[in-house]
């Protein structure tokens, strides 16, 4: 399998408990979306209309290509 086979779309996004936003993907996994410049630069995660227009965006799963269970998923924001 190649690495795009676990590109997997955001469908929603909740905080975890440190409040912290996890972009929720279409194959059931979660992954934290983090602006941390100057390591990660996600500014697009500060604003609601930010998170909105990355829906359908495409992440690469780590999960996905570990073959781990979903994960439990929580209320989308």
């Amino acid at each position: 399998m190649s690495r795009s086979d676990f590109c997997q779309p955001i469908v929603g996004y909740h905080l975890d408990e440190e409040g912290h936003w996890v972009a929720q993907l279409r194959c059931g996994h979660n992954q934290h979306v983090r602006h941390d410049p100057p390591m990660v630069r996600r500014e697009w995660v500060r604003s609601e209309r930010g998170r909105r227009s990355m829906i359908g965006f495409r992440l690469d799963c780590k999960k996905c290509a570990e073959n781990a269970p979903a994960n439990e998923q929580q209320e989308t924001l």
